[in-house]
């Protein structure tokens, strides 16, 4: 029985140890498991079409692409699995306390700080936000902080220059996720009361593991059951869902996509790559 192959983007030095971990752990219960890293989502979306790989785990922006591609080729993605904290995420537009800027309007004219341009979470999702707020968006306003293109943002690199400048009065305002802000306060990034939260986006759902159609399920089957049997009590695995950032896997949903798929409209780079499928 050849192995299960899943997808990753090594955006951090610990990707590898999470998956090491994983495989490790589906091997012993069973499933004949490996992974492969790229350095960027757009190669692992390429590869997954290719056959390559078996199961995609996909930042929202890849899942995005990966459906619409899959769309147009006649072909259907599923997203099987996500973790808990996938879903129902919210970015926020942080501005110094100081600061008299009280409402989005206050911002027209002003620069607003954001992460790298393929970041959904503190990047196009917020702008999206600001411009169903009412503002418009001339040259120059906004800067952006392009760490590690190709990563969709997970380094969360991009969002911690864009507080920084924010902190050294470069910006006027900061996008980011709402958990980063909170990171950020911890770690001492944004001292407390430096900054306040200004505009909140919308819930969204985040990362998913995306199967597409063709996939052996005598693999699926089992790589779901023993994912979604994983618990945070078990010693055997709880490092590696800390590490991963969750407390519980979750069946897949598409319902918390669609902020996504419609900040996705305004990335050139995504539609080219679809236009080129």
């Amino acid at each position: 029985m050849r192995p299960f192959v899943l997808g990753a983007v090594a955006y951090d030095p610990k990707v590898v140890a999470i998956w090491d971990g994983f495989k490790q752990f589906f091997e012993d219960h069973g499933l004949p498991f490996d992974y492969v890293l790229f350095h960027n989502y757009e190669r692992q979306v390429a590869a997954h079409f290719a056959g390559l790989i078996d199961v995609a785990w996909n930042s929202p922006l890849a899942w995005v692409m990966t459906e619409r591609i899959a769309r147009k080729k006649g072909r259907k993605a599923t997203a099987v699995a996500m973790r808990d904290t996938d879903q129902d995420l919210t970015s926020v537009v942080v501005v110094r306390a100081d600061s008299g800027i009280q409402r989005v309007a206050d911002l027209q004219g002003r620069k607003i700080g954001v992460g790298a341009a393929d970041s959904p979470q503190a990047t196009l999702i917020p702008m999206r936000s600001l411009s169903l707020a009412g503002l418009a968006w001339p040259d120059g306003m906004e800067v952006r902080h392009d760490l590690l293109l190709g990563k969709h943002g997970d380094h969360v690199g991009g969002e911690r220059v864009a507080a920084q400048a924010l902190l050294r009065g470069e910006v006027d305002a900061a996008c980011m996720i709402d958990s980063n802000l909170l990171a950020f306060a911890a770690d001492g990034t944004l001292p407390a009361g430096s900054v306040r939260v200004l505009h909140t986006t919308e819930p969204y759902d985040h990362c998913n593991f995306t199967v597409l159609d063709g996939v052996d399920v005598g693999h699926v089957v089992p790589f779901l059951s023993l994912l979604l049997g994983m618990s945070w009590d078990d010693p055997t695995v709880r490092r590696l869902m800390d590490l991963e950032g969750l407390k519980a896997w979750r069946p897949g949903r598409t319902s918390g996509y669609e902020q996504v798929d419609m900040a996705a409209n305004s990335y050139g780079p995504m539609n080219e790559l679809v236009d080129q499928a």
